[in-house]
């Protein structure tokens, strides 16, 4: 079974991760666990005359990699085989759209992610996913 976590960095999305650990004894094997780390894209209109493109990359993959430590910790401690990925983009659509591509048979996702704003974002996140997703979504507390 193919399981996409989305990751945010917080303490909701590690409690996904706890989840799946201690739910996957039920399965027959151990499943596949797949970590999404999707950033909002930053680099729009002009801020690309101003700031290259490499620079903008490293960015993005120093802030994935950020969000996506906690995850990868708990996963690593409990000895699961894992792959990660991170995007850049509208949260909603590329998990969805990295479920499509990766055949995944299941989202598995917190109802909230990290505070302020992003909590507001990212709760229309979980909706649109439940929208679009083909595949199971379980959203936990």
């Amino acid at each position: 079974m193919k399981i996409l976590i989305p990751v945010d960095g917080s303490e909701s999305a590690n409690h996904v991760i706890k989840y799946v650990l201690s739910s996957s004894a039920w399965l027959q094997q151990p499943p596949q666990i797949y970590l999404l780390n999707v950033q909002w894209k930053v680099a729009t209109g002009n801020v690309k005359l101003f700031i290259n493109k490499d620079t903008i990359n490293d960015y993005y993959r120093e802030q994935g990699l950020a969000e996506l430590a906690g995850a990868k910790a708990l996963l690593d401690a409990a000895g699961a085989a894992y792959e990660y990925h991170i995007s850049i983009g509208t949260p909603a659509e590329a998990i969805v759209q990295y479920a499509q591509e990766h055949e995944i048979d299941q989202i598995a996702m917190s109802k909230q992610g990290q505070g302020g704003l992003q909590s507001w974002l990212l709760g229309s996140v979980v909706s649109k996913v439940l929208h679009l997703a083909e595949c199971p979504v379980l959203v936990l507390k």
